[in-house]
């Protein structure tokens, strides 16, 4: 038992970190987050936060839920609850600098990824939703 748990400490620390960052961690960096855990969880940890956290978006739930990746128990994060934490990657995802995006002194590598927040006046009908859906 004792070396089973041992493997497996081992292979969560042979995993790479990643913290997504946006303004509210709602959408985007939430969004991320499950993709990257449920798609690639054998090779990445994520995990994101925001400058300004609000709530998930139930339309960023819905959405994710049509791909099969349940966020629903995700819950928006500040920055300081990872203060201490080390990452491989830091990627930011706010659309431009006038949204202030987020600057997290942890990580290895930072890179920036800019996606316009679709929670950004969006309600949560179906039409509305519509603007959360992933494209390849």
């Amino acid at each position: 038992m004792l070396l089973m748990l041992s493997a497996t400490r081992v292979g969560i620390m042979n995993k790479q970190t990643i913290l997504f960052l946006c303004t509210h961690n709602a959408a985007r960096s939430q969004m991320a987050e499950g993709v990257v855990n449920a798609q690639f969880g054998d090779r990445y940890v994520a995990r994101s936060a925001g400058s300004d956290p609000t709530e998930v978006h139930p339309c960023a739930v819905e959405v994710m839920a049509e791909l099969g990746i349940d966020i629903s128990r995700q819950r928006a994060k500040s920055l300081s609850e990872f203060d201490d934490a080390p990452f491989n990657y830091v990627v930011t995802m706010c659309a431009d600098t006038a949204e202030n995006c987020s600057i997290f002194p942890g990580g290895a590598t930072y890179l920036h990824h800019p996606f316009d927040d679709p929670a950004a006046g969006a309600g949560s009908s179906p039409e509305q939703c519509a603007t959360f859906q992933i494209r390849a």
